[in-house]
């Protein structure tokens, strides 16, 4: 369908890519990826004939539809969500008000007429036509997308400039899904979709009639979409098969095969030169020599390039808290007469990391809200444990910046023992560099200034973490150093996320907010959907005697257990969960018996009576833990050990 030949482009001085050949066929399914400022965007806008190239062509075949979706910027007007989105058949509507027209004809004109043949003949063709582009059913199309994208029925009929940003962009996604082009170009389309949306994207893009390329940061979208990877990288293009999983395996790969011909060549060029020094003033080799400067002159260097540094930052570790982080009993929350949460209990357990999950406007924002203290409930009781230090981050968390402040500055009086080439580097990953980090937070966009909270939560956290949204804003590199970083984390974490592949590595629980209620589900995101579609019988464990996370995935098998029980046991993720919680044990026991020693030794020194009930109320607390820990290490190991057996 459409070819680039020996294509090269620049942003400004900079060379994004050059010598680029690429032939894209009717069944495209392909991801395009790269790190930021190498030219996805640009490159996206050149395919769909918004830009042009500096170097070479794009050759396009004769009447191919191209539709193209940017990141950002369209605002829609004038009419309601529906009548927008059936603009994209208006050639239909036009045939099918012709037909109207032709079968009034038809019905005044004498059958044995010319004109009654012509309109007749008129008629059949263009009705062969409207039924083949299944034009009886434009209707159910548009409310087929429309669902799909999350509008509810009385969306329909709102105006589309009633809509934000978010929104607007997927009306404009619903009109290219409707008018299903040759080709599909989306940049970055699960910018503005929750996690229920995208899954429905996900199957309409696999089931997809045409060729689609994609860019996008969210790696389980990709995997599940693509079979192909086109990745601009040392300025020029490289491809691969497969899914994005495969793309990194194979890139990976590459890299070691590149790294063993560059030695190679290294070690033939330094024989040449090491002849040729030897004998470069002897007559007799005088041949020999100018036969091996040729053939130096003739290698192609092979270089390595640098690759972008990984970065692993690890939170400073929070002091810890108390075994149950909240405990939430009957919760109410209602806004005037319009009721959010009903009836809602359940408990959060030291080391938990929780995902919200539900639909937009189902309460998820609401209730994280409320267990952060920025919110209070209508009625019920939600407390937290002992020692429990909460952080909030919010959607909108730049709001509480200081916009005079500058970014180096700010974050350093937040992390005042980090040194500032970690802070820099951090704020690196996060997409400031350089010079960025000298501006003012008041000159940054929205999502930048999102992007910049972030990380600064990141170097001084409490030790129960609630994440509204945090890999919004967020590429690829950002959200692996947040997903490292939490999964080193010894604290507790609750979080929003609508990445599949984010909350499948991180989720040792989920929580799904649905019709005012919350239910319990162990395991990740893809363990959720597992029972949601019936995987057991006894898959919503009840809120009020829910257990920790590891006590969960660990539940030992009864004499019944069935061949289904087992080869759960045995699961993977169950495994990394167990394997991770006793991780976190051998660290917890440790500090539990230096505290333990730090009191003993404390209570041999007499300071007053009160203080002396404080430190033996503190010592029993502690060798409860100690016990409590000591319990929970015999058990996972035992388990462990089973399961390695098995």
């Amino acid at each position: 369908m459409l070819q680039l030949a020996d294509a090269g482009k620049r942003f400004g001085h900079k060379l994004l890519f050059e010598h680029a050949n690429w032939l894209i066929t009717s069944g495209e399914r392909t991801a395009l990826v790269g790190a930021n400022g190498t030219g996805k965007s640009t490159l996206m806008k050149t395919l769909a004939g918004l830009d042009t190239l500096d170097e070479g062509s794009v050759q396009r075949t004769r009447g191919m539809s191209i539709g193209y979706l940017p990141q950002d910027g369209l605002a829609l007007s004038g009419r309601t969500v529906f009548d927008e989105c059936l603009t994209v058949f208006e050639e239909l509507r036009s045939i099918e008000q012709e037909l109207e027209t032709l079968s009034a004809s038809l019905a005044e004109l004498d059958s044995a007429s010319s004109a009654y043949a012509a309109a007749a003949e008129r008629y059949s063709n263009l009705g062969a036509r409207f039924h083949a582009h299944d034009g009886y059913a434009l209707d159910a199309q548009v409310g087929s997308v429309l669902t799909g994208l999350g509008f509810s029925k009385e969306d329909w009929s709102r105006r589309t400039e009633e809509f934000s940003g978010g929104w607007q962009m997927r009306i404009a996604l619903a009109k290219l899904l409707l008018q299903k082009p040759n080709l599909l170009l989306l940049d970055e389309p699960t910018n503005h979709l929750d996690l229920e949306t995208r899954n429905w994207l996900e199957g309409y893009l696999r089931s997809y009639p045409n060729g689609f390329i994609l860019i996008s940061h969210d790696r389980y979208f990709l995997d599940v979409t693509v079979n192909k990877i086109v990745e601009l990288w040392n300025k020029g293009m490289h491809f691969y098969s497969g899914n994005y999983e495969k793309y990194l395996q194979q890139k990976a790969e590459r890299r070691v095969q590149l790294e063993a011909a560059y030695a190679n060549q290294r070690q033939h060029i330094e024989h040449l030169e090491a002849f040729i020094s030897r004998f470069r003033y002897q007559a007799t080799k005088a041949k020999q020599v100018q036969s091996r400067i040729k053939e130096l002159d003739k290698i192609e260097r092979i270089e390595i390039p640098q690759e972008e540094q990984a970065i692993h930052f690890t939170f400073p570790q929070p002091p810890p808290s108390g075994r149950t982080v909240v405990e939430v009993t009957d919760l109410h929350k209602a806004y005037g007469e319009k009721q959010i949460l009903n009836d809602v209990s359940f408990t959060i357990e030291r080391g938990d990391r929780i995902a919200l999950v539900g639909a937009n406007g189902a309460g998820k924002s609401t209730l994280i809200r409320m267990l952060s203290g920025q919110e209070q409930p209508t009625s019920g009781v939600l407390r937290l444990g002992h020692n429990v230090l909460p952080d909030y981050f919010a959607q909108d968390q730049y709001k509480v910046l200081d916009p005079s402040a500058r970014m180096l500055d700010d974050i350093g009086r937040t992390a005042p023992r980090v040194p500032e080439t970690d802070l820099r580097s951090l704020l690196g990953c996060f997409l400031f560099s350089g010079d960025d980090v000298f501006k003012p937070l008041g000159v940054l966009s929205g999502g930048e200034r999102n992007r910049y909270a972030l990380a600064r939560i990141l170097v001084s956290p409490a030790n129960f973490l609630l994440l509204d949204e945090p890999t919004n804003h967020l590429d690829l590199r950002a959200k692996d150093v947040l997903l490292d970083a939490i999964n080193k984390f010894t604290g507790t974490v609750i979080f929003v996320s609508h990445d599949r592949y984010f909350i499948d590595r991180l989720a040792t629980r989920v929580l799904e907010v649905e019709g005012g209620h919350v239910h319990v589900y162990p395991g990740n995101y893809e363990d959720y959907l597992w029972r949601k579609q019936g995987g057991t019988a006894d898959s919503i464990i009840s809120p009020e005697v829910v257990a920790p996370a590891p006590e969960i995935v660990a539940m030992p098998a009864t004499p019944a257990s069935t061949e289904k029980d087992k080869a759960r046991r045995v699961n993977p993720i169950r495994l990394r969960q167990m394997q991770e919680r006793l991780t976190f044990v051998e660290e917890e026991i440790p500090r539990i018996e230096a505290s333990i020693a730090d009191t003993e030794q404390s209570l041999g020194i007499f300071v007053s009576v009160e203080e002396t009930e404080r430190l033996t109320g503190q010592l029993t607390e502690l060798r409860l833990k100690q016990d409590s820990l000591t319990s929970e290490w015999e058990e996972l190991m035992l388990q462990l050990e089973e399961q390695q057996v098995s």
